[in-house]
């Protein structure tokens, strides 16, 4: 399953390891002090002011997509995890798996759907009660049902309390 990376992931992968290193944010450092300490020999000419705008405006415009690869890579690789955890246990909803690809308006309207289970919570006295977003109603109604009942056979075994 795991295939060999080609010649253009492997520098990718190699690049973006290098310039979010430690070594890649001196060596910045080091060029911008050798520019500003340049500035006198050069007269701190249009020439020189160009050298430092091109260069970073390079580097800026090359390093968006190099970051926006690897954003994409370890987003991809965070989804395909949690859609493996939502599938494998047995208490969460499918339908969770792969909505990344939703628009916003649906992404919405699943953001209310769990502000509902939010508020039903906050009424749960225990804290570790979940609800799932396909029966949350139901839910908190047979675990509302079952504290009472637990309340009540308590209540008549230890009537002191």
């Amino acid at each position: 399953m795991k295939k060999k990376p080609n010649s253009f992931e492997r520098f990718s992968n190699w690049a973006t390891a290098a310039t979010g290193s430690s070594a890649a944010f001196l060596l910045a450092i080091i060029v911008i002090f050798v520019w500003a300490v340049s500035g006198p020999i050069f007269k701190y000419s249009d020439t020189w002011q160009l050298v430092i705008n091109t260069g970073t405006t390079i580097v800026t415009f090359l390093m968006v997509f190099l970051i926006q690869k690897a954003q994409n890579k370890d987003s991809k690789a965070i989804h395909l995890k949690l859609n493996e955890l939502l599938a494998s246990h047995a208490g969460t909803s499918n339908r969770m798996v792969d909505i990344e690809n939703l628009t916003e308006k649906e992404l919405d309207q699943i953001h209310k759907f769990y502000a509902q289970l939010s508020k039903l919570a906050e009424g749960e006295e225990d804290i570790t009660c979940t609800h799932s977003i396909d029966a949350a109603e139901e839910n908190h109604k047979r675990k509302s049902a079952d504290h009472s009942k637990r309340q009540s056979i308590k209540n008549h075994l230890d009537p002191v309390n």
